[in-house]
């Protein structure tokens, strides 16, 4: 039995564009502090688009972009440490970055969208796993839209993130292990 997965359709085989709702997107990360407890954040800011070819998942493409200075804790010194040299170093790296190289169905409402993540100006290959998107729906205003949830684990260190602070118990203050979702809506441009 071949099961395809449930993407927008077109009339005609052809490109169709989905930009990304930026006040229905979320890019949320959590990491493990004095490695006992997580904490959360998000970025307030992501832009993107979703290229969707009708005739194939191989042709799709899916970029995203973060305004790193967007990230949010709940704490605002730590947010201003996050933001600093010390970590994302936004005066020097800005946004954070995705663009697929493949995208392929993993069974029925799972997708595995493989690509480049750039974070701190490290770029990386990494697969996110996605649940979605959906079929499409009309809003109350006209728009034609979709979502998924996308989810993947990084090391930060891998994209520079390295800084660090030694526990008086043992241990360390910030986990290595970073997982990131997206929750994200996309509209038919």
């Amino acid at each position: 039995m071949t099961t395809t997965a449930v993407l927008p359709q077109t009339a005609s085989t052809s490109i169709t564009t989905w930009n990304i709702d930026p006040a229905h997107a979320m890019a949320e990360f959590k990491v493990k502090h004095m490695m006992i407890a997580n904490v959360k954040g998000h970025f307030a800011k992501i832009t993107g688009a979703l290229s969707f070819d009708d005739s194939g998942l191989a042709n799709s493409t899916l970029e995203a972009t973060i305004d790193a200075a967007s990230i949010e804790t709940r704490d605002a010194q730590r947010d201003a440490h996050l933001k600093s040299a010390d970590f994302l170093d936004v005066a020097n790296f800005p946004t954070l970055s995705f663009k697929s190289t493949s995208i392929s169905l993993v069974r029925d409402g799972e997708l595995a969208v493989e690509g480049s993540l750039t974070i701190h100006g490290v770029t990386r290959n990494v697969t996110f796993t996605v649940e979605g998107p959906t079929p499409p729906t009309k809003d109350p205003w006209g728009n034609t839209r979709i979502a998924a949830s996308a989810t993947t684990k990084i090391n930060r260190k891998d994209f520079g993130l390295s800084w660090n602070a030694a526990l008086e118990t043992g241990g360390i203050l910030v986990g290595e292990d970073v997982t990131i979702t997206l929750d994200v809506e996309f509209v038919k441009a």
